[in-house]
């Protein structure tokens, strides 16, 4: 990203706290057509190409009974807004999610939906959907703010403010230990090249075993050309869209081998093209 206007962490804080803190503002206007439903349908299917173990759904290449896991699973939300992909896209297959946000009307926001969502009556306020698996306490979200340049997966509670978990409780003693899935969706735009190369090999370590995926799913602009990549820097909210061969330079800059990647079909026209990228 070289000469290149380079994200501000604050101004971009600055940006999201000025925005409406609900869906159709993080979603720039998008939250309340087709967009969110497509989106994290897209997202889950991703997933699950990765990771099918995490279905719960008979099939003719899965077994109809498969062995009982003895681990749950786990993973970690970033940039997680008011918690819109950690309800839509992470809660229905996941059984531990920890969610980061540095903004604090927009985190508030989703710890305030997280709390409505253990009380077992089925509506919500706001016409807001309860997040599965919390009332019945067989799923969790754990609430951490802080900025992605100063967070460790491995390390959350000494680097984030830790802001409180609904749903399963952890028994005493028990240690749940690195993450199945990080996903990083529409945040790391507000990353210079070089804390994000950091975040993402701090990322790295913190994965659970060798099946474990980093999931990168973002804009991304034109390439000049076949060889060469482009950067588009947005004055509004101090942010970067990398071009497909900027993303992965990125990735191999930080030590990660890139596994699936796929386009985000079916969003509104006019838009930025998103991708999603599988990384380990």
């Amino acid at each position: 990203m070289s000469g290149e206007r380079q994200p501000v962490v604050e101004d971009g804080i600055k940006y999201w706290a000025s925005r409406p803190a609900n869906d159709d503002g993080v979603l720039g206007g998008y939250g309340t057509g087709s967009l969110p439903r497509v989106e994290s349908l897209g997202s889950r299917q991703f997933l699950l190409h990765l990771l099918p173990f995490l279905s719960t759904v008979p099939s003719a290449i899965r077994p109809l009974r498969p062995p009982a896991r003895t681990r749950r699973s786990r993973a970690l939300d970033v940039g997680a807004g008011v918690g819109r992909v950690t309800a839509d896209t992470l809660l229905p297959l996941i059984s531990d999610v920890v969610l980061l946000e540095p903004v604090e009307s927009l985190v508030q926001v989703a710890l305030s939906r997280g709390k409505e969502s253990t009380n077992a009556e089925p509506s919500s306020k706001n016409g807001v959907r309860k997040w599965k698996g919390i009332s019945d306490g067989s799923r969790s979200v754990t609430f951490y703010q802080g900025t992605l340049q100063a967070f460790d997966p491995a390390n959350p509670v000494g680097t984030a403010k830790f802001l409180g978990r609904v749903g399963y409780a952890l028994p005493d003693g028990a240690d749940e230990g690195g993450f199945d899935v990080l996903w990083c969706q529409w945040c790391l735009m507000y990353m210079t090249d070089p804390d994000l190369v950091a975040f993402l090999r701090r990322s790295r370590s913190s994965l659970r075993d060798a099946q474990s995926v980093i999931v990168v799913k973002e804009n991304v602009c034109s390439d000049k050309d076949e060889h060469t990549e482009a950067v588009e820097f947005d004055e509004e909210d101090s942010s970067v869209t990398r071009s497909d061969l900027a993303w992965k330079r990125v990735f191999r800059e930080a030590g990660l081998s890139l596994v699936h990647q796929q386009v985000q079909n079916g969003l509104p026209p006019g838009l930025f093209m998103v991708k999603m990228y599988a990384l380990r």
